[in-house]
């Protein structure tokens, strides 16, 4: 016979575990989630009980299992590596009309723990006719999918409200957050930066209103007060927008003054944060940002105006005497401006320089550099926005890295 599946309430109800081996904590957390008030008996536990216990969220009897235990228990977990002492758990407590689950034996067990997950209010049990391995596989199936927007999330009474500001992190989709494909599954209005990962805007649902907000450089651009207007008009409509940066909203992304502008007209938002190009570009160039004995900082630069513009803000000085890490965003038109500053500022001509095109994505390129050369080398290399500068020592580091790989290639 099926099994007749049921979500039990277990809060402030006393649920009893015998044994203290790996299988009772495996079962404990999800117990304890549920807010069930536990009992293990036991003449040991693991570690990772014992943490539990000394926290005082778990009783412990350290002692054999006695008839009797079962007593004021609503479910009971026979977790024993015992056959003869599951048994008798199993015994008293199906006289006692209690629930009890056999870790050892599916088919003498009253009960069945299924292997479960949890995405927002959404939970999932998974049986599998009592094979764990298969229940667990098929629950991290449902789960990845409710996760990533597979399986349809917009088919549901509390759809978000308002406004969204996702990160979609630098260019390649599956960097975007759990959290951020999520909202985006869910959405109604997506509008969407030029930078945004493009190929998760394929999957979005036919009937989802896609606004391109692409700023493109010297090129056609929407206003960041027109996109505040989109986002604030969308939402009064009762549709739930999701913004779609590249990079994380709040570095360099305008999240501040959507989130601003949202918030005078009463609309909740929602941050989801991205993983920023600034490290992430690096990284995937092999570059690590810091590095002990080389770098312990590193500093995020926007240069969308040149080194000696009115507008610019930024303490070159201060920057070419700093031994730190510069990442340089918004910076190849204006690299050859940025390497005669810096050098006449401090730095070293021979400090080596990155330049990295099109991070994270299949046509990602990089060429290396030294200050005082890397303005010809991009110019040579045909580099374009968008693309990350690297100064620093660091670059070594990635050099280097390449270079034991490479000889570890037979």
């Amino acid at each position: 016979m099926s099994p007749y599946l049921l979500g039990l309430r277990l809060s402030g109800r006393r649920v009893l575990v015998v044994g203290g081996g790996r299988v009772a904590q495996r079962r404990v957390p999800a117990l304890l989630d549920a807010g069930a008030e536990i009992t293990i008996v036991s003449t040991s536990v693991t570690p990772a009980l014992d943490d539990l216990i000394a926290g005082g969220r778990v009783t412990w009897e350290a002692r054999p299992y006695q008839v009797g235990d079962c007593d004021g228990a609503w479910l009971v977990q026979a977790c024993t590596s015992d056959k003869a002492v599951n048994t008798a758990i199993a015994a008293e407590a199906e006289a006692k009309r209690i629930w009890c689950v056999r870790a050892d034996d599916k088919d003498a067990s009253a009960a069945w723990t299924p292997a479960s997950g949890k995405v927002d209010e959404i939970g999932i049990a998974v049986t599998a006719g009592g094979d764990p391995r298969r229940a667990a596989g098929i629950r991290d199936a449902v789960v990845s999918a409710l996760r990533d927007g597979t399986v349809d999330a917009r088919r549901n009474r509390t759809k978000p409200v308002g406004v969204a500001l996702v990160g979609g992190g630098p260019g390649d989709p599956g960097l975007i957050t759990v959290r951020g494909r999520q909202l985006l599954a869910q959405a109604d209005v997506v509008v969407a930066d030029r930078l945004a990962p493009r190929a998760l805007l394929d999957e979005l649902a036919p009937d989802v209103e896609l606004v391109d907000a692409a700023k493109v450089p010297y090129g056609r651009s929407l206003s960041q007060e027109k996109i505040n207007e989109l986002l604030i008009s969308h939402a009064r409509q009762g549709k739930f927008v999701v913004r779609l940066k590249g990079g994380d909203p709040y570095v360099f992304g305008r999240g501040g003054e959507e989130m601003l502008a949202c918030a005078r007209a009463g609309i909740p938002v929602t941050v989801v944060p991205g993983i920023t190009s600034a490290v992430a570009v690096p990284a995937s160039a092999g570059v690590p940002v810091t590095h002990r004995g080389v770098s312990q900082e590193f500093h995020v630069i926007s240069v969308h105006v040149a080194p000696d513009h009115p507008q610019s803000t930024v303490d070159w000085p201060g920057l070419a005497r700093s031994a730190g890490t510069l990442v340089l965003m918004m910076a190849v038109e204006r690299i050859g401006a940025i390497a005669e500053t810096l050098i006449r500022d401090g730095r070293s001509p021979e400090t080596p320089v990155m330049v990295v095109q099109d991070g994270t994505l299949p046509t990602q390129r990089a060429v290396t550099a030294s200050l005082s050369t890397v303005a010809d080398r991009v110019v040579a290399a045909g580099i374009r926005p968008p693309a990350i500068v690297i100064v620093g020592d660091v670059v070594r580091v990635g050099q280097e890295v390449e270079m034991v790989r490479a000889e570890r290639v037979p």
